[in-house]
């Protein structure tokens, strides 16, 4: 979820950033984890030959020998298949609805892409001895940290794995969002329709589905026109998943027109440039010259008329604090003055926006989310609805965004006037869908990195993009 630039958008200080991320040895990421098979899972056939090796050993002692080997046998493969049995018990279903815990009884999670960092002399190495006893005692303390992110990320990996599947032409908006929303929930295993459960685990912010010239902050809303998804369209799916506040945020784009290849090559290389230059101490302007350069390297030839591809300026990448989005770091696309460095234990939203039209974005009508100011009170307000909805908001959502969809569900009705004051009050801010001149195509892609002490960790990573 891009974060808007700095001239468009007050950010809200926030008094610290994520918790230090410390590296963790794991176990090899289960085979089944990854595997997605229809409906139910059911064992192979059990064997029921043995009583009759038992009457055969009795009635023919002299083949004795010959009878207890093929009994034997006989026993072998009907062990084999209960062990085969409960190894098909823990695959994924499509769509994705079984929680990750179910799969990974040790509570154990993938990793992302680690990637070491590299100075200009390779006979230099960062972590020092002192540092790796360092390391070695605070690893234990910081393994929550990096638990609670891999969850996170291995939700987000299987659920857009099913969702590339069925976005395809003809299917609506909402249908999509609900599929992704409903996965995310399900694997997990907070529901979120009970006080404070959406707190623990879920959505960390609204599924965006922006189409053509739509870069950013688009939704379904509920009581609205109907979107299908067309041929020619250039979709974007981001979305976010946290576990206990730790927020992964990452996006892809889908089209289905091969005119657009290009578009989409320009934006993927451009992120991959932003996660190969991140890291500690690196300086936010050299990364975004770095993505302009290689964003606006590409052009695109659509109805025989070349585009230059351009950089999106009106909106950033982002630094992510704990059940915050956007924190007070931006990563822009196009070469900035700024004396920001990224640092060790953050967490970043490195992503992307290409563009065919102006590469200015403007505001657009329509709401996609709400999120709680928590540098404004809330006692200035008098309406009794404000009150009430506020209280909800702050028991479900806290400082995660949510959107109309998500209130909804909760059984919040006649919120609207409620709604009104929270935002003249300055208590709640709205988000805006985000575009480009018409007739233009936007597109996106997004990773989370988490800069750990001696590594660098693309916990988003998958073998998708």
């Amino acid at each position: 979820m891009g974060s808007k630039a700095p001239d468009d958008h007050r950010q809200a200080p926030d008094e610290s950033s994520a918790s230090t991320a410390i590296a963790v040895g794991n176990p090899p990421k289960l085979p089944a984890a990854s595997g997605l098979l229809h409906g139910a899972l059911e064992g192979e056939g059990e064997d029921d030959d043995d009583d009759d090796d038992d009457k055969a050993r009795a009635d023919f002692k002299s083949d004795l020998k010959c009878d207890s080997q093929s009994s034997q046998s006989k026993k072998k493969r009907k062990r084999s298949n209960k062990k085969k049995k409960k190894t098909l018990g823990d695959q994924q279903t499509t769509p994705p609805r079984v929680p990750l815990a179910s799969l990974f009884h040790d509570q154990r999670y993938p990793e992302g892409e680690i990637v070491e960092y590299t100075t200009n002399n390779d006979n230099l190495h960062r972590t020092t001895a002192e540092e790796l006893r360092h390391l070695s005692t605070a690893n234990n303390m910081n393994d929550e940290f990096l638990n609670d992110y891999r969850k996170a990320a291995e939700i987000h990996r299987q659920v857009r794995q099913y969702v590339q599947t069925i976005a395809k032409p003809g299917i609506s908006m909402s249908q999509l969002a609900e599929e992704i929303e409903d996965g995310v929930r399900a694997l997990t295993n907070h529901q979120g329709l009970e006080t404070g459960d959406a707190l623990k685990a879920g959505m960390g912010f609204p599924t965006g589905l922006c189409l053509n010239n739509i870069a950013a902050h688009w939704t379904p809303n509920p009581g609205a026109k109907e979107v299908i998804l067309q041929h020619d369209d250039v979709l974007k799916v981001d979305f976010g998943v946290h576990v206990r506040g730790r927020i992964v945020d990452s996006a892809f784009t889908v089209a289905f027109n091969s005119a657009y290849d290009n578009l989409l090559a320009a934006v993927k290389a451009a992120t991959n440039i932003g996660l190969k230059e991140a890291g500690i101490d690196a300086r936010i302007d050299h990364i975004s010259e770095q993505i302009q350069e290689v964003m606006e390297s590409y052009e695109v030839e659509l109805n025989r008329k070349v585009y230059p591809i351009k950089a999106v300026r009106s909106i950033t990448g982002h630094n992510i604090l704990r059940y915050k989005i956007h924190g007070d770091k931006q990563v822009p696309f196009v070469k900035t003055r700024t004396n920001q460095r990224m640092e060790e234990g953050d967490v970043f939203a490195i992503e992307t926006f290409g563009t065919t039209g102006k590469g200015y974005l403007r505001d657009d009508d329509g709401v996609y989310g709400y999120g709680r100011n928590e540098n404004v009170s809330a006692t200035g307000l008098h309406y009794a609805s404000a009150k009430s909805l506020l209280k909800t908001i702050d028991e479900n959502f806290g400082t995660l965004v949510f959107s109309r969809r998500f209130l909804e569900r909760l059984g919040v009705k006649h919120y609207h006037l409620g709604m009104r004051s929270l935002i003249s009050n300055g208590v709640v801010e709205t988000y805006g869908p985000l575009v480009d001149v018409p007739g233009s195509y936007v597109a996106q892609f997004e990773h989370t990195v988490l800069l750990r002490p001696n590594c660098k960790e693309i916990i988003s990573r998958g073998d998708d993009y």
